[in-house]
């Protein structure tokens, strides 16, 4: 389990997730009913409520789906944060949908249906950059 405060819990639902990227990996829960994947980590499928997921290496292909642009510091951050930085939801090839950070890129670059790989941030966080 990660010791930064700036990371999201591991749970028991999200600790095959945590320990992947941790190794520079990026897992999903794939349902073993219906092989639907599925973000965010949980122990039951959203799509047909089965339980007992199959975590699987995916592609860390995507696109960007809709994104805003951080101007300011509006709340305490670290100062390493760079700002302007941009929140984006990413549409997985897999098919999920899911919020990250896109970088490696100037904010003004961002665009709708720009390709994206995933890459590893801090706290072994996956964030996007421009593929």
């Amino acid at each position: 389990m990660t010791d930064n405060v700036f990371a999201p819990p591991e749970t028991e639902a999200t600790a095959p997730f945590w320990e992947a990227a941790r190794t520079g990996r990026f897992v999903l829960p794939r349902c073993r009913s219906c092989s639907e994947f599925f973000h965010y980590p949980r122990l039951f499928c959203p799509f047909c409520g089965a339980s007992d997921p199959d975590w699987q290496e995916v592609s860390g292909k995507a696109q960007v789906y809709s994104y805003t642009i951080v101007p300011l510091r509006m709340r305490p951050v670290p100062d390493e944060w760079p700002v302007p930085y941009v929140v984006a939801l990413v549409e997985l090839d897999e098919g999920p949908v899911l919020m990250s950070n896109v970088v490696g890129c100037a904010p003004e670059d961002v665009h709708i249906g720009m390709p994206l790989q995933v890459t590893f941030g801090d706290a072994d966080v996956p964030v996007f950059r421009p593929a």
